[in-house]
């Protein structure tokens, strides 16, 4: 006979070497299947935190944008001299060419702000209602402060160009 002959008895030794190969193929894929298994909980649970870390990101940027809010309004009206030189900039008094400074800066401060608000939305950080509710707030205050419109004209191309855009249509009003 031949040592290929099918018709051969395999010996024992042999047998006992391929139960062994199979016993090792069969843990392997065990093995695998749990490494498989482990790696999958393992990216479930990265998503998970991942969409935990973005609603904290979201709520630490709408806490950030309600301080700068609360402190621009508390600064107006801690400071009595602010106050009174934005009233009489609002009534077309003159002013002297420091107050007049101060007056654009102060401008340019609230505009900061909103530039802000916008980038933080485009983000994808602030939703929708939140942003419509500024988008209103600003047509409010453009609407109460004329002096806000020329300012605009004046000093819009400091700002950033989707900032631009925005105001742009927002004011529905001939270009600068």
């Amino acid at each position: 006979m031949a040592a290929d002959d099918p018709k051969r008895p395999v010996p024992i030794a042999a047998i006992s070497v391929l139960e062994g190969q199979l016993d090792s193929d069969r843990l392997n894929r065990w093995l695998t299947l749990g490494a498989n298994v482990g790696v999958l909980i393992g990216i479930i649970l990265l998503v998970i935190e991942l969409d935990q870390n973005r609603d904290m990101m979201r709520a630490q940027i709408r806490n950030e944008l309600a301080r700068s809010s609360q402190d621009l309004l508390g600064i107006a009206v801690a400071d009595q001299n602010l106050a009174d030189l934005l009233f009489r900039a609002e009534t077309d008094e003159s002013l002297l060419p420091a107050e007049s400074w101060r007056v654009g800066t102060w401008d340019q401060l609230v505009f900061r702000y909103w530039e802000n608000v916008h980038y933080q939305y485009r983000q994808g950080l602030y939703d929708e209602s939140e942003f419509s509710a500024h988008r209103d707030a600003m047509l409010d205050v453009l609407a109460e402060s004329p002096r806000l419109f020329p300012f605009w004209c004046k000093d819009r191309l400091i700002f950033s160009a989707p900032f631009r855009e925005f105001m742009d249509n927002l004011l529905d009003s001939p270009k600068c």
